[in-house]
């Protein structure tokens, strides 16, 4: 229980930071910035795989799998790669929101931090119910690997359709429960109008991530419980995959349209990941394997998306 406090507790102390400090003043985050804060997150996440090892093999966890400390590292690293490979097609969706709902590039960061507040909690709901019915109901490897492979066939055959954030689900209902302006005060997520207190667009956008987020999760979630379902370890995987993706969101941004064969690599690795789930009972992946496959993919998908170039 101390672990898991003082994780929780590093997490809000560098969130406390990144808004109160870091970014106290709304601007628009450069190529440079962003590839900073992006090379900080992903080596921080990779260091802290070394603390994986420390808690696993001196028991200050609990460790609910009775893994060697290796495993457990091996499994840390694989979920985080999954998450952040995963966390690249979120990337494409924000882009979109924010650029349906007008939203300027300095105070996009505020919409994700607060964004990220709440898929957090979100994720952490996900992961323990996730976690609870594999634990008790083992036919769930079952109908979370089908899930995926159906995922991974969606994905691959199904025709590309724009998303239009304006025309979701949870837009419509918005209007019909809130005043809803298209005037922004700054960095505000309500506005006062004669007698009324309206929403901004930021307010606006910040749900439309929020509610696709969740979306996403419903992979990502399965996806990882596919490699471990150690809480620990699928928590802090998530959560440092979630907490690089507003620095990699601005690191990316411009040049999203060069990553198109990543998509065969999110194929690849949720197949892969549900056949995993599929024969979980009956045939032992090794960690190597896994995370060896996942790696690869990511790696084939980004160097194939940087030789052929945008649009081929």
């Amino acid at each position: 229980m101390i672990v898991w406090s003082l994780f929780l507790l590093g997490i809000l102390v560098f969130l406390a930071l990144d808004l109160g400090v870091f970014n106290k003043n709304p601007h628009a985050i450069s190529v440079k910035e962003a590839s900073i804060w992006t090379s900080i997150w992903v080596c921080l996440s990779f260091l802290f795989s070394g603390v994986i090892y420390w808690l696993y093999s001196t028991g200050e966890i609990d460790n609910v799998d009775a893994l060697t400390p290796t495993d457990a590292t091996i499994k840390y690293i694989t979920g985080y790669l999954i998450e952040l490979s995963l966390s690249i097609d979120n990337i494409f969706v924000i882009a979109v929101i924010f650029s349906s709902f007008h939203i300027p590039q300095k105070y996009q960061h505020r919409v994700l931090f607060w964004g990220i507040l709440g898929a957090i909690v979100f994720r952490a709901l996900m992961i323990f119910f996730g976690v609870v019915l594999i634990k008790k109901f083992s036919f769930t490897t079952y109908i979370f690997g089908t899930f995926l492979l159906f995922t991974a066939y969606r994905m691959l055959f199904s025709k590309e359709k724009k998303f239009n954030p304006k025309k979701s689900f949870i837009y419509g209902k918005l209007r019909k429960v809130m005043p809803i302006t298209s005037h922004m005060q700054g960095q505000k997520f309500f506005v006062k109008l004669r007698h009324i207190t309206a929403a901004t667009p930021l307010f606006i956008a910040l749900v439309v991530i929020e509610f696709t987020d969740i979306l996403f999760a419903l992979d990502s979630v399965p996806a990882i419980l596919a490699i471990t379902s150690d809480p620990f370890l699928v928590f802090s995987s998530n959560i440092f995959a979630i907490l690089g993706l507003r620095s990699m969101y601005f690191f990316l941004a411009n040049m999203l349209d060069r990553f198109n064969y990543l998509k065969y690599s999110l194929v690849a690795i949720l197949s892969f990941v549900g056949i995993k789930l599929i024969l979980a009972h009956h045939y032992k992946f090794p960690e190597w394997l896994s995370l060896g496959f996942i790696a690869l993919s990511l790696l084939i998908g980004i160097l194939l998306s940087m030789k052929k170039g945008p649009g081929n």
